[in-house]
């Protein structure tokens, strides 16, 4: 069983910043492919970048060159540094811990971005 525990979300001016953090209770974090996934009013959950356990990462076409995704195994945390922020960034953002091509499957409680002048 692991526990996800999302925070850094708030509202931001259009071209700011934010840092989102995702803190995994548990054992075995290392073996974790790690996600964020968001969801705007209206719309359907979607992956915004995930970080296998070897440290590879994937992105979005709209978030690529602005949002950092990185990972500390020693900590149990996953962070997704979000820079250049746009109004379309608004969402609920999702942290995912995924094992075994979904097998083990477990979701933060999510934390509120917003971004707006």
């Amino acid at each position: 069983q692991v526990t996800l525990v999302e925070s850094g979300g708030g509202l931001v001016q259009p071209g700011g910043s934010l840092r989102l953090s995702c803190a995994a209770s548990g054992s075995r974090f290392s073996l974790y492919t790690m996600a964020w996934f968001r969801q705007a009013p209206g719309k359907q959950r979607e992956l915004v970048a995930s970080i296998t356990s070897s440290g590879y990462t994937n992105y979005i076409d709209s978030v690529k060159g602005r949002f950092t995704l990185s990972r500390d195994n020693a900590k149990n945390t996953v962070s997704l540094q979000m820079n250049s922020l746009k109004p379309e960034d608004t969402a609920v953002y999702y942290c995912n811990a995924k094992y075994g091509g979904g097998v083990l499957n477990y979701w933060g409680q999510g934390t509120q971005v917003t971004v707006s002048s």
